[in-house]
Order: structure tokens, then sequence, then C-alpha cells
């Protein structure tokens, strides 16, 4: 429904995890808040798990016995970020983090207990509430903080937990008097005299009941289904294509307006310019990631920044067995170590080893990790896919340079890999790739299997992945910056239109984290922003202070 006054304080592109708390923000802070979003809201928080990263002494860390302070939580991000967002900016971002973890519960979101105690890539219903949720126990990075779990899933369902938490902030949003015009593309912000004037949108205006509700209905499952098998969610019926033939342009009149429309994992072509070693994913997400918020922040001067970086994930686990192997290149050689966050070990892989790699087991941890995936809770999806590996997707050999033949990978550098890792784990000393002493275990029982964990496109084992680089924003405010370093007035980026905390990065939970940390820097500014504006109006005008 367009709302019969056009003028707004604060207007928000983008309804997902970002833009829901930025409204929240601004709202609470005494703004009139309008957000606008091409679909029907959600985007990738709705479709997501719902792991928020939060640390520094949450109740729930506290409950598990584990001590955490924003010194430690900096110390280990700090690694994490490596340069992408200032030393303040981060160290403001783990001082507030226990609180943002409240602020959510404050407006619905639930998190809860206990510890989860094994490594893994999603977290199950009934356990992981709580968990690590990166490389917080992984070499380099235990070795410059305690390690701490910092992953706190939103309590639901399997992959509808992401969709409880988006709930409960648009309610929270909406409650506070926040509108919502769903349907609707931003085309164009408008600038006058230095600063955003108003934004120019075109929206759907045919409202045929039944059309919508099926729009409406079906919407979300195809966006769910274009992270599993992007041709097919991408054919799926949902009416839109008729919806848009009736639009009409809206003009919004406003000093501030904040980009929340997600990153650009959708936009084929922007990955073959920026990011061209990563083309190969599955965009996580919903098509609207298709970079047309960046896009209209570099429209009016806007600069950007890691465009370049992307987190694919290449997850050898569950079941955490399978950590037990090794994971080569080409050459034979160790990736890293294969303890390491699923996100971080592919990103090794593709800058030393051109997105090539394979994982290396023998009989005994093939026998184990197929047991574990039959006695594991993990989500049905994740089953389905290593399924299908053990059952087709590999390479079995009796001896290691037949496996090696196999993979098309070096015989004498698999041969001597698999040696010195032998040697260390049977004398107990340190892996030459540093993973845990607990997960070494030494490949001598033939025989031996190999997994292709290369960034290839598969249905067996796919690879999903999302961008983290966007706008170039201030670290206090979240206005995003011109090429010059220089704010342009009324005009924000959070989320993952943004550079964040978690554009260098990524390790669950972090962007729903940034998500919820960006989004209330930027609504709060805003909101100060306008009503600071409209006091200085009124006092320019009568004279009075």
């Amino acid at each position: 429904m367009v709302p019969d006054d056009n003028t707004f304080d604060v207007v928000i592109v983008g309804f997902g995890g970002a833009g829901a708390c930025a409204a929240i923000a601004a709202a609470e802070r005494g703004a009139r808040v309008l957000v606008v979003d091409r679909s029907v809201g959600g985007g990738a928080t709705a479709l997501s798990r719902g792991v928020v990263y939060a640390g520094s002494g949450t109740r729930y860390q506290r409950a598990a016995d584990f001590e955490d302070t924003p010194q430690n939580m900096f110390d280990y991000l700090r690694q994490e970020v490596d340069g992408a967002v200032d030393d303040e900016t981060l160290r403001t971002f783990c001082a507030g983090s226990a609180q943002r973890l409240s602020w959510l519960e404050r407006h619905g979101a639930r998190f809860a207990g206990p510890m989860g105690d094994n490594k893994m890539c999603y977290p199950t219903d009934d356990r992981h509430n709580l968990f690590f949720s990166g490389n917080e126990r992984a070499y380099p990075y235990r070795l410059h903080a305690t390690p701490a779990p910092r992953g706190h899933r939103q309590v639901g369902k399997g992959m509808g937990s992401g969709r409880a938490l988006y709930r409960a902030l648009r309610r929270s949003a909406e409650r506070l008097g926040v509108q919502f015009l769903p349907l609707t593309r931003a085309e164009e912000v408008v600038m006058a005299d230095g600063r955003v004037a108003g934004l120019r949108c075109r929206t759907v205006t045919d409202f045929n009941p039944m059309l919508l509700q099926h729009y409406w209905r079906t919407t979300p499952f195809r966006d769910k289904l274009t992270n599993w098998a992007p041709n097919v969610g991408r054919a799926f019926p949902t009416g839109a294509a008729r919806l848009w033939r009736r639009t009409i342009e809206l003009m919004l009149v406003t000093p501030n307006v904040i980009l929340a429309a997600g990153g650009f994992a959708f936009n084929r072509d922007m990955l073959l310019r920026y990011a061209p070693s990563f083309a190969g994913i599955t965009p996580l997400g919903t098509p609207a990631d298709d970079g047309s918020g960046i896009m209209l922040g570099t429209g009016v001067g806007g600069a950007t920044a890691q465009l370049n970086s992307v987190a694919a994930w290449r997850f050898p686990c569950p079941p955490s067995a399978m950590l037990h192997g090794i994971a080569v290149g080409l050459s034979g050689e160790r990736i890293a170590n294969e303890d390491l966050y699923g996100a971080t070990h592919a990103g090794i892989m593709v800058a030393k080893f051109g997105g090539r790699g394979f994982i290396v087991l023998d009989s005994m941890m093939w026998k184990r990790a197929r047991k574990e995936l039959v006695t594991s809770r993990t989500s049905p999806l994740l089953r389905l896919h290593m399924s299908l590996v053990f059952s087709a997707d590999h390479r079995k050999a009796a001896t290691l340079p037949e496996l090696a033949a196999e993979l098309g990978i070096s015989t004498s550098g698999l041969v001597a890999t698999v040696a010195a890792y032998n040697d260390a784990a049977e004398a107990a000393r340190e892996d030459p790739a540093h993973k845990t002493p607990s997960m070494c275990r030494p490949l001598r029982y033939p025989p031996y299997y190999g997994i292709d964990i290369s960034l290839r496109g598969s249905l067996a084992y796919f690879v999903p992945g999302m961008t983290l680089g966007g706008l170039q924003v201030d670290g206090a405010t979240g206005q995003v910056l011109d090429e010059a370093r220089s704010p342009i007035r009324g005009l924000y980026a959070a989320g993952r239109t943004a550079v964040g905390v978690c554009s260098n990065s990524y390790v669950s939970g972090l962007s729903l984290a940034d998500c919820v940390f960006s989004g209330i820097r930027a609504g709060e500014h805003a909101a100060i922003s306008s009503l600071t504006g409209m006091h200085e109006l009124f006092r320019g005008a009568t004279g009075v202070d």
C-alpha cells in the first residue's frame, strides 16, 4: 500500500536483518521510518541458521563456564578482520557485543544453551545453541586469544531459526510504527546541495488479492530453493513477473537513506569482474543480492572495498571424523590445518592452490565417518549431500600412488605428505600443518579414499558462497564514504551492502552480528541527524533556541 505521505525522516532500502535493526534503532530515537523492499522482506537473514556471533561475556557464555572479555574477543577477531575495519570500530563492536545480544532479546529474539561440543558446520535443533562457530580453537588463532564459544543460535527448528529471528525483529519494527512498502525497487538516490534529498523508487500497484497471496506464500520457498538449486529456484513460479507489469514511480522525500540491500552473490557479472576465482559458487541469499544496493551508493559517488572478498564453504564435516584425514592440493601438499573453519580453509585453497583440493582418508577413517553420519543429528540436507559423497562422489584405491592417479594429483607429493603426517601423529609431535592433536590420526589402513573438495559446481557437494565487500562507510556513523574518504551526507550503508567486520574473513554468525551492529549504528545516527536537522531548521526560522 503506497503511503499517503511520502515524507520520512529515514528511508531504508532492504528489509533483512540489517534493515530491520536499522529501522528499529531509528524508530526508537523518534524518527518516522519507511522500509522499502523489492520482495517481501527477510533477505538472507530469513534463510540463515540464525546464528549471531557474540562474546565479551554473554550470559550464555557465563552459564557454560567460559570467561570472555572485550579484549579477548578483539584479540581473536583482529586476526579475522585483518584491517577490513579499523581497530577502533572493532573495539566498539566487541565492547558492545553482549549488550547487542540482549538488545535482540528485548526485541523478541530467543537464544539459549547448552554448549555444543564437536566441530560442526551447522548447529542442530536440540543442541549447540552455543558453540565454537569459527577458528577460535584452530592454529594460529588459538595462539593469540583464549578460545571461547561465540556462536549464539536463535531458538528454532532447522533452517527456520533465521526466519524466526527475522520475524521477531519485523514485529518489533512494526510495533514501533515503522512502515513497510514491499515489491518496491529503489532506483536512484536523489541528491540536492551536496546531501541526500530523497529516493526514487518503482512500486507495484497491481494488488490482486489472489496473486499477492500466491506471491507472499511461494517467495520464501523459492528463495530457499534458489540457495540449493539456483536454476530450479529461478524458474519456480511466484507470479512476480505478472505483478511487476503494473508499477508506478514513487518519489520519497527524506534527508536520510540507509542502504541495506545485501551483497552481490547473485550478480554473475560482478562476480566475474571482482572475484572470478569464486564464480563457481552456489549463491547464498536471495535474488535481490545482486549488487543493486551497492550500485545505488556508487551512483552518487560512494567508494567500495573488499569486492574480491567472498566466503565459500567446502565443509569436510559433518561427520567430524572426516577431519582426521588430510586435505591436499594438486601438488599433494597440505592445504592447511583441516580443523579450520570451512570458509577459511576454502579461502586458502583458492588463494594458494587454484581452488583445487582433495580430502584423503584411510579405511578406518572412512568407516568411522560413515557410522558417524548415520548416528549424528546433522541437518537432513547435509546428510543427503554427504550420503551422495559416500555412495558415489569419491575415489578408492589400494595404495596411495594409485589413489593419486585416480585423483589426478602428484604421486610423490601425496606420498611425502602422508609420510610426514603419519610420522608426526605416531610420535605425538606437532602436526606439520598444526592441526589440533586430538584430530591427528595416521593414515595406515588401506584401501584409501579421496574426495574432491575443489571449488566446482556439484549436486553431490555444492559450494555455497556469499560476497563480503561493499560500500566503504565511516566506522562511527555508518555513513557512506566517497573516494576522498569524506562522508556523503545523509547516505548510510549496513549489512552486506557495506564493508563490515566480516568483510575479510567470515565465520558462522559474524555476518548477522555485523548486520545488527551496522544496522543499529546507521539507524541511530540517521535518526539523530534527521531530528537535529529539524531542530536547526526550526531555530533558524524562528530565532528561538
